[in-house]
């Protein structure tokens, strides 16, 4: 016991005391001590508190400690590569790590039950353990923390596992979907010599991996999977699971472009593909392989915010529909944003009953060594955050493989929680197949060179074991061979009929926006009925309610707004927006970091009682068809921006948004601005009608949270790819996003929101123009004298504010102040008639709170120079920074900006 010697030199009462606490609540003591106290009760329930020796106390404990060992550690030293020998990672298995010898291998131990072995020789236990925990599954579970978890997983491993033989015709099913694998794979690397595919040779076990996960699943009562992959071995899925024709395949790679479809498209190991599969059983599966960039795990927070919006929408039921995420090892372990959705996982705003993720381990990541691309020992380490456990699984053994994805099926089904199958594998290729790996792993690719596919193992191994004769496995040989002449001769094959789902047909109804639809924007005004419904309900609380007393004043300003002043100020206009979308039908989901209260504490949209922290969601209670869904967020930009993004592409009836809480946060999410939101249409033909609300503006608050960085946004619009506001008034706001729901067409709408103009007392609107108009793209003065004016500013957002004080202070009326609200697209006959009716003006500037060489100005002169020679601008000097740090600097600066624009000679 000289291992444990830390109990014997422990201090006896302490231990008591832990013991106590440990028999109150278990989780209540650490880790290591709960096991040990664990196996106390053990060796005392079994044999007493007296047992017939200390001597065989000892032992049994000493056994018991061996088999939890084996629990928790044996899968360091499972039999999981296919290629190479394992680094020796000191599991502590041996028999001296647990005060036992050769000597009592012949012993036999009542502990040999935890096995289901019954009383047991000791080398009869370490046979079962050798076999349950170091065969080519690698299990990975001990540290999970929920009990009835817990026994399940091991039960399931050593029973289910040891008994684990497929039926005859599951045989025949996985080598047929291996024969699939490696035929497409064989045919591509023929016939595109030196293209790149990304090939899934050397995991072609995936395949039947996901035609297991596909069968069980929904024997289990699933009826879509929502799958999102990188690039390595998506052709074969898209062929071979998702059932993509290899002509259309074929065509993709001869360039071909649909006639019907337009746009700048995208590689062919980026697209994204929807079909409806039969099983064994003759169920109907929905597949969904979401598009994807070259920003590897990017679709992760997609996949999984499309599969809550279908829970929410469709099926009600967290168990008809999974997530499934197919990472890449170098990926999962050093991408950052699949750690944020790992955290969604129980987030009341984000769950969606546990997601299966399925790691094709190849040890390489693009020319790097897995000793390079990680710290941990595994690359699926993550999953110890929300103790999802991990089969860790040789890719030559398709049966284990196969056995694992049924078993992770299984408990997603039951625990609705996360699960990781690691296959490891390897990459016949290098990173691409005009890559020559051997140029960084010479070595391991020696091996690999001469290392037959996983169909020619399992082929071998069925006829050693006798499950398929010489003759069969011949005939097989023989169908495998002429599927491949099949597919070199370019037969062609029956497309599987698909069958749209009822949000997919929405999604046909709309239509491809023109120029035309941004000149005049639709009627989105409400009948006062519906203002009066909804000011109601934001202004009522139910009679045992107690809220703060700062919220009491809310509700009563509310009240005056609708109905006793009849206007709105911001966060009015913005609740009623969502109101009326709410009473016409449509969804409504805002989620973001303090979304319920506001960043500026301006919303109040769910209220708290004072004294039992009691939430009260007002538009809850407009007996709407649906409930306003706001979520306050984890700490996450990149992770929360795609979920929402995810989840407005499930249906068009839903007006997701994303709000920021400060605009210069969208940092963190810019791969997903730039590849999903600004270019998703384009690349994929699939239409969004996200919202972000992003605070922007120069007030003093320093460099990090006064910009959003509108310049960036301008600068990747084209094509009416997305809709870019900066808006001055409540009015305005409700119209943009009812117009969102409004139009024939989805598109995003990145709204540079305010930050003072919350509480501005001139930021309010008439409740009248929350009840006729439309959305207002231009501005105009209401004060200048347009035949008189010397100058007309163009300008957007809050600047508008600062200037129009100067204007009216000095009572300007031969300055003209329009306020360009919707930056993109251009309202271009709108502009037209500005310019005209301003023709007296000497100059026209743009006039900006940004520096130059930031904000709107750069956009503005490259599209306007052409229709405004006399176009100028004024704006901050340019500087690397967005704001100064200083409030006193920042009040100077802007009064020279304000003063300048007045200048005029």
């Amino acid at each position: 016991m000289d291992n444990y010697s830390y109990i014997a030199n422990a201090h006896g009462n302490y231990i008591d005391e832990m013991y106590s606490d440990y028999q109150a609540d278990p989780n209540s003591v650490d880790e290591t001590w709960a096991r040990f106290f664990e196996g106390f009760d053990f060796a005392t329930t079994k044999f007493g508190s007296n047992g017939s020796s200390a001597g065989l106390d000892d032992k049994e404990l000493q056994v018991y400690q061996l088999i939890h060992a084996y629990r928790g550690r044996a899968h360091l030293r499972s039999n999981t590569n296919p290629v190479r020998q394992r680094k020796n990672r000191a599991p502590r298995l041996d028999l001296s790590d647990f005060g036992l010898n050769d000597k009592d291998l012949e012993t036999s131990f009542e502990v040999g039950s935890e096995l289901g072995l019954g009383k047991a020789k000791l080398k009869d236990i370490i046979a079962a353990l050798k076999k349950i925990y170091e065969g080519t599954i690698g299990f990975e579970y001990m540290y999970i923390r929920h009990a009835d978890r817990l026994e399940w997983f091991k039960h399931k491993i050593e029973t289910e596992s040891l008994s684990y033989k497929p039926k005859p015709n599951e045989v025949k099913r996985i080598l047929s979907k291996l024969n699939e694998a490696v035929v497409f794979e064989n045919f591509l690397h023929t016939k595109y010599i030196g293209q790149k595919r990304f090939s899934l040779e050397g995991g072609e076990t995936l395949i039947p991996a996901l035609d297991a996960m596909i069968n069980k699943g929904a024997d289990l009562g699933i009826e879509e999977f929502v799958i999102g992959m990188a690039h390595r071995g998506r052709l074969n899925v898209l062929t071979n699971t998702m059932g993509k024709t290899y002509e259309q395949i074929f065509n993709e790679f001869e360039g071909a472009h649909p006639e019907e479809e337009m746009g700048d498209g995208d590689v062919k190991y980026h697209m994204g593909f929807s079909s409806t599969v039969s099983t064994e059983s003759g169920k109907k599966v929905y597949l969904k392989l979401n598009p994807n960039p070259s920003h590897l795990e990017a679709v992760n927070p997609v996949v999984e915010g499309y599969t809550r919006s279908m829970i929410d929408r469709i099926y009600k039921d967290d168990s008809k529909i999974v997530p499934v995420l197919i990472h890449g090892d170098a990926a999962v372990a050093a991408q950052g944003i699949l750690y944020e959705v790992t955290q969604m996982q129980k987030l009341k705003g984000y769950a969606t009953g546990g997601t299966i993720h399925f790691v094709i381990n190849n040890q390489v990541g693009f020319t790097t060594d897995f000793e390079d691309a990680r710290s941990s020992i595994y690359c699926t380490d993550v999953a110890k955050v929300i103790d999802a456990p991990v089969f860790h699984v040789n890719g030559d053994d398709p049966e284990a493989v196969v056995f694992c994805m049924q078993m992770a099926v299984e408990y997603r089904q039951k625990f609705k929680r996360d699960v990781f199958v690691d296959m490891v594998c390897y990459r016949r290729h290098g990173h691409n197949e005009s890559d020559e790996p051997k140029f960084t792993q010479p070595s391991l690719y020696n091996i690999i060179s001469k290392h037959p596919n996983p169909r020619e193992i399992y082929n071998k191994k069925l006829i050693e074991r006798g499950d398929v004769s010489a003759d069969v496995a011949k005939n097989m040989d023989k169908e495998f061979r002429a599927l491949l002449q099949d597919r070199l001769n370019m037969a062609k094959q029956d497309s599987i009929p698909y069958q749209f789902q009822k949000t997919q047909k929405e999604w046909l109804t709309l239509r491809k926006a023109t120029q035309e639809d941004f000149e005049k924007s639709p009627k989105t005004g409400v009948k006062q009925a519906v203002v009066d419904k909804i000011g109601n309900a934001l202004t009522t609380i139910p009679e045992n309610f107690k809220p703060l007393k700062q919220i009491d004043k809310l509700l009563k300003t509310r009240k005056e707004q609708f109905f006793d002043k009849k206007e709105l100020d911001w966060a009015g206009g913005e609740l009623l927006a969502y109101g009326s979308l709410l009473d016409d039908g449509y969804y409504v989901r805002l989620s973001g970091q303090d979304v319920q209260r506001g960043t500026f504490s301006h919303r109040h949209a769910v209220l708290k009682d004072a004294e039992t922290n009691e939430e009260y969601n007002s538009l809850n209670h407009i007996g709407a068809n649906h409930k306003f869904a706001i979520y306050n967020s984890l700490l996450s930009e990149y992770g929360v921006l795609g979920f929402e993004f995810g989840y407005s592409w499930a249906h068009p009836k839903i007006l997701a948004i994303w709000e920021a809480q400060f605009g210069d946060f969208a940092n963190g999410a810019q791969t997903m601005i730039d590849q999903f939101i600004m270019t998703g249409e384009t690349k994929w033909l699939r239409q969004s009608g996200l919202v972000m609300l992003l605070p922007h503006g120069q007030e003093g608050q320093g460099p990090e949270h006064s910009s959003a960085r509108l310049e960036r946004f301008l600068k990747a619009c084209a094509g009416l790819n997305v809709v870019v506001t900066n808006l001055t008034t409540p009015a305005n706001n409700f119209h943009a996003l009812r117009r969102q729901m409004t139009w024939e067409f989805r598109k995003p709408l990145v709204n540079m929101s305010p930050k003072s103009l919350l509480r501005h007392p001139k930021v309010v609107s008439p409740v009248k123009e929350f009840t006729s108009g439309s959305f207002q793209e231009f501005i105009d003065d209401s004060y200048a004298t347009a035949a008189k004016c010397k100058r007309l500013i163009l300008c957007t957002g809050k600047v508008y504010y600062d200037l129009l004080e100067e204007q009216q202070k000095s009572k300007r009326k031969d300055v003209a102040i329009v306020r360009m609200e919707q930056l993109y697209p251009i309202a271009q006959t709108q502009l037209d008639a500005i310019l005209k009716k301003y023709k007296s003006a000497k100059d026209v500037v743009w006039v900006q709170e940004e520096p130059g060489n930031a904000g709107a100005w750069g956009y503005i002169l490259r599209n306007m120079y052409k229709k405004i020679p006399n176009l100028d601008f004024i704006a901050k000097t340019d500087s690397a920074s967005p704001a100064v740090g200083y409030l006193n600097i920042h009040k100077q600066k802007q009064a020279e900006l304000v003063a300048k624009a007045f200048d005029v000679k």
